[in-house]
């Protein structure tokens, strides 16, 4: 993955200050191969299962009207790794609204694999051409190869989710992830992805106060991807598979829907 390697830039720019030294450099920088190696690139673009979701369950349908739903983010948004289109995080949490609120559901997936916080611009200028009623932002995991800091990332994310929230968009937010859950990156490299994607996650959180969406941390499925790896990670062992999309849907899907208007509950996974 290429922020694998921007990890590793990351790392020895902060040790270009801190005295990092040959052998920790060289550590580093073949640590940042080997999990490159392990997880690879992406070959394939995630499903697309965008369409009309029914309260029944049925969809995606040709229909119209009904609540519109809009995810954006990365590919963790876009639902890369989920083995099927009935996995997609989108898709789940487009039927889980249709079936709280009795109405059709449109899904619409702006979210992109590879984008960063700077990214998510482009696909807000899209959504405003008319905008969703409802929408789901998760993006951070790629920031580290932008090399800003984590609270610059932060309040790009906020600057797009005020844009979408003065549209009269209701946005929910999932934080960046702990990206320490991911096995195949070696220590102490592992350690320095936990602590990076912790830290952006609490600048998420941060900057976002005040801006009217809701916030979901995500941190708090990262003792189930830590312990249960083999369950819900896709065979790349870096994306969730459709296990780790339900259980982040579990999750939003009580925040989403308060957002909509359809519910005030709110649940955590055990």
């Amino acid at each position: 993955m290429y922020w694998v390697r921007g990890l590793w830039v990351a790392a020895v720019a902060a040790g270009s200050v801190g005295g990092l030294s040959g052998a920790a450099y060289t550590l580093l920088q073949s640590q940042s191969r080997q999990a490159r190696s392990v997880i690879g690139v992406p070959r394939d673009l995630p499903f697309n299962a965008d369409g009309v979701y029914l309260p029944d369950g049925s969809g995606p349908v040709v229909a119209a009207g009904g609540l519109t739903f809009g995810v954006f983010g990365d590919s963790s948004a876009a639902g890369l790794g989920a083995e099927a289109p009935d996995w997609l995080p989108g898709v789940q949490l487009a039927r889980g609204l249709a079936e709280e609120s009795g109405r059709p559901v449109r899904l619409t997936t702006y979210a992109i694999s590879g984008s960063r916080s700077s990214d998510l611009a482009g696909q807000v200028d899209r959504a405003l051409v008319d905008p969703p009623r409802v929408a789901l932002v998760m993006v951070g995991g790629n920031d580290v190869t932008a090399r800003r800091g984590v609270a610059v990332c932060a309040e790009l994310l906020a600057e797009q989710v005020r844009r979408l929230v003065a549209a009269g968009t209701a946005v929910v937010v999932g934080t960046c992830p702990d990206l320490g859950s991911v096995r195949p990156i070696p220590q102490p490299l592992r350690s320095l992805a936990a602590r990076w994607s912790l830290a952006l996650g609490r600048a998420q959180a941060r900057a976002l106060v005040g801006s009217g969406a809701s916030v979901v941390p995500l941190t708090l499925l990262s003792r189930h991807f830590a312990t249960r790896p083999e369950e819900l990670f896709s065979t790349d062992r870096f994306h969730p598979n459709g296990a780790g999309y339900a259980l982040a849907a579990a999750v939003i899907l009580a925040p989403l829907c308060s957002a909509a208007g359809v519910c005030d509950s709110a649940v955590t996974p055990d």
